[in-house]
Formats: structure tokens, C-alpha cells, sequence
């Protein structure tokens, strides 16, 4: 009971730090502005841990790498210590090692879908309620080249946009994919 209350306490932490990370990557990678209470919630929870990371991991085609790099060590250290302490794993080799950051990659995917499937829903939403709001601009950049592609093939309907319908769809095709993968790679 005790080891299940630590590993939930684990996974809700470095889920929150790994959400945190990916939404400063994606902030960085669409070029949105930081001038907004959800930039600056960002800055404030990883400036601590990516600041000096990016001393030693060099930023790539403008891409924050350090913060998908810390992103990507947080769910293998949470996921190596759960699954360590769950009796999963149960030796050090690298048959192990590479499961663990495998399923490390495929829970940070996980997440960053789960993020851009709520960008996706709080821009229409916006848009819909107050395009002009504070944060709208920050989830319409994000959003927006996410949803140009489906925008070119689907015409809006009475007004109404579709693109978002299909991108959620075609995320939780992606979501149960990844599921499948992670049951894949921890039973094989």
C-alpha cells in the first residue's frame, strides 16, 4: 500500500514537471509569446532545471532540446523507480535499461498529446467564446499549425470549423496506438 501511495505521488510529480517541460518546448518551438500568465507559470515551475541544462544540451534548429531531453530523463527516472519498486524490473542490464527509456519516450509522447489535445479544445473554445482573450493568442499558436493541414481539406460547415474535430480524432487514434505500444514493450 505504502510503495503504491509513493509511486502515484511519483507519477503525479514527474507527470506535472514532464507537462511543464514539453508545454515550455512547444511554447519555444511555435514562437509564442511569454508575455502571458501561463508563460510565465512555465518559466517559473522548469527555469530551475533548464536553465543549467542548456549549458551542457545545445539547442537544435532553434529547438529547446533541453527541455525535451529533461523532459524525456524525468519519465525514465520516475518510470525506472516505479517499475523498480513495483518488482518489474527486477536487474540492472540493458535489455532493462532500454525498455525503461522506450517506455520513457512513449509516456512522454503520451503526454505531449494529451497537451496538444487540450491546446486544441481551449483555442476553440476561445474561439468561440472570446477570441480576444489574454491566453487566446497563446493556444491559437499553438493550435494553428496543428490544424492548417486538415483547414486546407475540410471546409468550414455554417460558420463552423472542423479541423478540430478531426485533429482530436486522429490524437486518439495516435493515443491508443501508444497504449498498445507501451503493453507491447512491457510484455515483450
Amino acid at each position: 500500500m505504502l510503495i503504491q501511495l509513493f509511486i502515484f505521488l511519483l507519477d503525479a510529480v514527474c507527470g506535472f514537471l514532464t507537462l511543464a517541460l514539453l508545454t515550455r518546448f512547444i511554447l519555444q518551438m511555435v514562437k509564442a509569446s511569454w508575455r502571458n500568465p501561463l508563460g510565465q507559470f512555465v518559466i517559473a515551475v522548469t527555469d530551475w532545471i533548464v536553465r543549467p541544462a542548456r549549458r551542457v544540451i545545445p539547442g537544435l534548429f532553434g529547438w529547446d532540446m533541453a527541455s525535451l531531453l529533461l523532459a524525456w530523463l524525468v519519465q525514465a527516472l520516475a518510470l525506472g523507480l516505479a517499475l523498480g519498486l513495483s518488482g518489474t524490473l527486477i536487474a540492472v542490464s540493458p535489455a532493462p535499461t532500454f525498455m525503461v527509456a522506450l517506455l520513457a519516450v512513449l509516456a512522454m509522447l503520451k503526454i505531449a498529446c494529451y497537451l496538444l489535445l487540450g491546446a486544441v479544445l481551449v483555442s476553440a473554445l476561445f474561439s468561440w467564446v472570446n477570441p480576444h482573450a489574454p491566453l487566446a493568442d497563446v493556444f491559437n499558436a499553438i493550435s494553428r499549425p496543428l490544424l492548417r493541414p486538415f483547414r486546407r481539406w475540410i471546409p468550414d460547415i455554417g460558420g463552423v470549423d472542423l479541423s478540430p474535430l478531426v485533429f482530436i480524432l486522429l490524437l486518439q487514434i495516435g493515443l491508443m496506438v501508444l497504449d498498445r505500444l507501451r503493453w507491447v514493450v512491457l510484455s515483450g
